[in-house]
C-alpha cells in the first residue's frame, strides 16, 4: 500500500499575528479533513509557539524552522544572496550542516505549500529565499510545488526578475492582490487565503459586542504613532459614540495595545480584547458594528460578518494596497490614506453573495492542490 503524502507547509506563524494564525489554522483544519493520514509539516519562524497554538488542528502535524534557518543564515541580506544560498545548501547539505535533517527530510516530501500572507515581498527581502528554498527541495524529493494567496508587493525592480523565475518553478501560483498579479504575469487571483477558513467559529457569540471597534497597530508606520492616536479621539468624537461603547482588539499582542494606552485615559469604559482572548473566544465582530482598523485581517474577518468599517493605510507601500484589495472585492469598505476625520461607514460590510463566490474560488484552489 502506497503511503499517505507527506506534505510541507510554508508560513509564517508563532510570532503570533492574528491573520497567519487564522491562515495556517484554515489549511491545518482542511487537511485534517481531506488528509488524515498524511504527516504534515509546518516551517515556520517560531515552531514552539505553533505548535501550543495549532497543534490540535491535524492528528499528524509536526513543526519546523528549516527554511527560515536558511534564510536566516544566508551571508548577505539581499533576495539573490539568500536565494542562492539557501538553493546552494539544500543541494548540498554539508554546506549548512546545523540544518542538515531538516534538509534532508525535505527532501522526501511529496507536496509543498506556501500557504498564503504578505510576508515574502521587499520589506523582508531574505523570505524570497523561502520560495527559492521550496522550488530547491521539491526538485531534490520530486514533489509538486505550490503557492497560494501571496501577497509579493512591494519588492524592489532588481528582484522582480529573480521572484517570476522562482513562481515559474511553482506548479501553481495565486496571489491575493494586482501589484503581485501583474509582477507575475497571469497568476490565478483568488484573493487572501482566509477567505477559505471564514467560518462561525471565528466569532463570539454576543449580544452586546461594542457598537464601535478599533484595531490600531504602532509597527509599520509612515506616520507617528501620536499622529494616530490623536486621529481616533478625533474619529470617535465626530461619530458621537460614548467610551462605554467602544472595544479595541489586539491582531499582535504589545505592538496593538500602544496606541490604546495612549487613549484609554480619554475612553473611561472602553473594553480591550487581547489576543489570546479573541484567539480563545472569537472576534466580536457582526452586523451594524463600525470599524476602524489599520490591521488587514481585522478588515476581512469583519467585513465578512457584515461589519461598516474604515480601512486606514498607515503604510503607502503595503497597507494601502492590502486593503484596497479587500475593498476591490467588495468588502464595503472606505480607505483613510492622509487621517482625514472620516465620515460613519455605512455599506455593510460583505454582501452574502459576493462572500459565497470568494469561498468558492478559494475551495476549488484547494481542490485543485489536494484534491
Amino acid at each position: 500500500m502506497k503511503n499517505p503524502p507527506r506534505i510541507y507547509l510554508v508560513t509564517t506563524t508563532g510570532h503570533p499575528n492574528y491573520g497567519d494564525e487564522l491562515i495556517a489554522a484554515t489549511w491545518l483544519k482542511h487537511l485534517a479533513r481531506v488528509a488524515p493520514d498524511s504527516e504534515v509539516w509546518v516551517d515556520c519562524p517560531n515552531p514552539g509557539p505553533s505548535e501550543v497554538m495549532l497543534g490540535h488542528l491535524h492528528p499528524r502535524v509536526r513543526f519546523t524552522d528549516t527554511f527560515w534557518r536558511l534564510c536566516w543564515d544566508a551571508p548577505g541580506e539581499g533576495p539573490w544572496e539568500v536565494a542562492s544560498h539557501v538553493q546552494h545548501a539544500i543541494q548540498n547539505p554539508g554546506l549548512a550542516p546545523f540544518w542538515v535533517a531538516g534538509i534532508e527530510l525535505a527532501a522526501t516530501v511529496d507536496l509543498f505549500h506556501v500557504i498564503g500572507g504578505g510576508f515574502i515581498n521587499g520589506i523582508w527581502p531574505r523570505h524570497i529565499g523561502l520560495l527559492a528554498a521550496t522550488v530547491a527541495a521539491a526538485r531534490r524529493s520530486g514533489g509538486r510545488a505550490v503557492m497560494t494567496g501571496q501577497g509579493l508587493w512591494p519588492v524592489a525592480e532588481e528582484a522582480e526578475p529573480l521572484l517570476r523565475s522562482l513562481a515559474a518553478q511553482f506548479e501553481i501560483v495565486d496571489v491575493r492582490d494586482t501589484p503581485s498579479a501583474s509582477l507575475l504575469g497571469d497568476p490565478s487571483v483568488t484573493g487572501d487565503d482566509l477567505f477559505f477558513g471564514i467560518e462561525p467559529a471565528l466569532y463570539r457569540e454576543e449580544e452586546d459586542r461594542p457598537e464601535v471597534m478599533v484595531c490600531v497597530q504602532s509597527d509599520m508606520l509612515d506616520v507617528t504613532a501620536h499622529a494616530l492616536a490623536g486621529f481616533l479621539l478625533d474619529t470617535l468624537r465626530s461619530w458621537n459614540v460614548p467610551p462605554d461603547r467602544i472595544g479595541f482588539v489586539e491582531g499582535i499582542p504589545r505592538v496593538d495595545r500602544d496606541i490604546y494606552a495612549l487613549v484609554e485615559h480619554d475612553l473611561p469604559g472602553a473594553r480591550f480584547y487581547p489576543f489570546s482572548n479573541i484567539m480563545a473566544h472569537g472576534l466580536p465582530a457582526g452586523p451594524g458594528q463600525k470599524w476602524i482598523s489599520t490591521r488587514f485581517h481585522m478588515h476581512l474577518v469583519a467585513a465578512a460578518a457584515g461589519a461598516d468599517g474604515v480601512a486606514v493605510s498607515i503604510s503607502s507601500n503595503y497597507y494601502a494596497n492590502k486593503h484596497r484589495s479587500l475593498i476591490e472585492r467588495g468588502s464595503g469598505w472606505a480607505l483613510n490614506e492622509d487621517l482625514s476625520i472620516p465620515a460613519v461607514p455605512t455599506a455593510g460590510g460583505y454582501g452574502q453573495p459576493a462572500l459565497r463566490e470568494l469561498q468558492q474560488g478559494k475551495a476549488a484552489l484547494a481542490k485543485a492542490i489536494y484534491g
